[in-house]
């Protein structure tokens, strides 16, 4: 963990986020939160990160999504040499399906 962005200010985001029970709860505070582009952006590097994890190419990728390679490159990085945190989003997401 990047511990540049442990801020109490940073805690607090991310103990408001914790507290949405519902996507339409997430949906209102997001939108109160961020500017639409920004909400986009965040939508898209996720999808980037699925996309890669399923084999996808830069090129599907950024004809799919409509994201730029240092956008794709940069998610892919975060896949190969980050904390992990896609990849245990992406199995809780795949064990919550299998329920």
């Amino acid at each position: 963990m990047n511990k540049k962005i442990k801020t109490e200010s940073v805690d607090s985001l991310f103990d408001a986020v914790l507290t949405l029970k519902t996507r339409e709860e997430c949906y209102i505070f997001f939108e109160d939160l961020c500017t639409v582009n920004e909400l986009f952006s965040l939508s898209q590097r996720f999808e980037v990160a699925a996309m890669l994890k399923n084999g996808n190419t830069y090129l599907e990728i950024a004809e799919k999504t409509g994201a730029s390679t240092a956008t794709i490159s940069r998610v892919n990085r975060s896949l190969n040499y980050g904390n992990d945190g896609y990849d245990m989003i992406f199995g809780r997401m795949k064990e919550a399906e299998g329920q």
